[in-house]
């Protein structure tokens, strides 16, 4: 659905965004993952068709952003980090108006507005005015805007910024609902954990620059080079302790109320290996487990030398 080749945006001396190779196949949810300026943005606006490479290439659909324009715009529905409504509008005068923009025919659309209102929970704000909506009920709105054409891709910047956790949620289920109509979703996100929850596929992009991409489990697995093992004991708690920080492939045992934490570099043969040797020693061991890297985890580390 998506496929960049060389993806190259330069403002004069800067480059925003550096040879950017990505694909997107068709149904995937993608998250795009970095800090301001990193150039997620920049990707989103050049396969929006709003602002043209340097050089490169960018696809949607099979059509090349810069020469059919026109074909992209049919299969795209974009919502920019920052959007903009018009507050005289009531929410159905809202929808209406962007579906008659594209053309779609009065009784259609009479037909289509009173279904996106409810694919987005706004079916209770129908005759609000939009100045009167709540910060993330604009977001939800902006959505359906986007969805007035059904359009095969959604391109969303950010689109849980600034959102309390109650709308956050709700925008969340938006999204698998999206997902499961069979949409295919680029996202962006500093929400790291909940964008997890909801992509098949995730990019880091740090500095212009694609430095991670795949599937959630597959970076974090890549990432863990120092794991955190969770282990509780029915008793001898302190000799084990003792014992876990003499073990070479062991950097660091802190011990709490929930048991010992242990810092350690082997891989999965090397836990079982440990496990068996502390059954072996008299360890009557309750807990044992690899406690499951975070996307935060991930993110930091494989942006902590990005800038070296």
């Amino acid at each position: 659905m998506i496929e960049t080749r060389g993806l190259t945006k330069m403002y004069g001396s800067f480059t925003a965004l550096h040879e950017l190779n990505l694909t997107v196949d068709k149904g995937t949810v993608f998250g795009f993952v970095g800090p301001n300026g990193a150039g997620k943005s920049t990707t989103m606006s050049i396969l929006a068709t709003l602002l043209a490479p340097t050089y490169g290439t960018a696809e949607v659909g099979g059509f090349e952003v810069t020469r059919h324009p026109g074909e992209v715009r049919k299969l795209i529905g974009y919502m920019p980090d920052f959007f903009g409504v018009y507050d005289s509008f009531k929410t159905v005068e809202y929808l209406d108006f962007y579906g008659a923009s594209y053309g779609i025919p009065r009784q259609e659309r009479q037909q289509m507005i009173p279904q996106l209102l409810d694919l987005v929970n706004l079916s209770d704000k129908k005759d609000f005015y939009v100045d009167s909506l709540s910060r993330g009920m604009k977001q939800r709105l902006c959505l359906a805007r986007c969805l007035v054409h059904d359009p095969e891709l959604l391109i969303l910047d950010e689109p849980a910024s600034g959102m309390d956790p109650r709308a956050r949620i709700e925008m969340r289920e938006i999204l698998k609902e999206l997902k499961a109509m069979g949409k295919t979703i680029l996202i962006s996100s500093h929400i790291l954990p909940e964008l997890a929850e909801m992509v098949d596929e995730i990019g880091v992009i740090e500095q212009g620059k694609l430095i991670a991409k795949g599937r959630v489990a597959d970076i974090q697995n890549r990432m863990r080079v120092n794991r955190v093992l969770h282990i509780r004991l029915l008793e001898k708690e302190e000799a084990a302790v003792a014992f876990l920080r003499d073990e070479p492939l062991v950097t660091m045992v802190l011990q709490d109320e929930k048991g010992i934490h242990v810092h350690f570099t082997g891989q999965d043969a090397d836990q079982t290996e440990l496990l068996v040797r502390m059954i072996g020693l008299g360890y009557q061991v309750l807990t044992f487990h690899e406690m499951e890297t975070n996307l935060e985890d991930v993110f930091l580390e494989i942006t902590k030398g990005a800038k070296a």
